[in-house]
């Protein structure tokens, strides 16, 4: 079993900086595509990035040029530069993971890191 524990939250001003990452532990055959998504309250969770085992990377058009993903196939590790920040970022930013296990692939969520974008 895969477990996703996010950090680098935090309280940001409009226009700041904040680098979240995502590392996973446990047992598995590979991880495959890793990424990120946010949840704004009263609204549903969406896609921000997300990035393939080759580094392929896939951007929501409200961030492209604005944040990057990254990972650490060693460390099994994902990350999201977040700059130029803005209110509407704020929100609780999950990790997602797809593992492939001997029983198949499936969906792993972390428990989410609050990002706040004062303006």
């Amino acid at each position: 079993q895969v477990h996703l524990v996010e950090s680098g939250g935090g309280l940001v001003q409009a226009g700041g900086s904040l680098r979240l990452s995502c590392a996973a532990s446990g047992v598995a055959l590979s991880i495959n595509t890793m990424g990120w998504y946010r949840q704004a309250p009263g609204k549903q969770r969406e896609l921000v990035a997300d990035i393939t085992s080759g580094d392929s990377t896939n951007y929501a058009d409200s961030v492209k040029g604005r944040f990057t993903i990254s990972r650490d196939n060693v460390k099994y590790t994902v990350y999201l530069q977040m700059n130029s920040l803005k209110a509407e970022d704020t929100g609780v930013y999950y990790c997602h993971a797809d593992v492939r296990s001997f029983s198949g692939t499936s969906g792993c969520w972390g428990q989410g890191t609050q990002v706040t974008v004062s303006s």
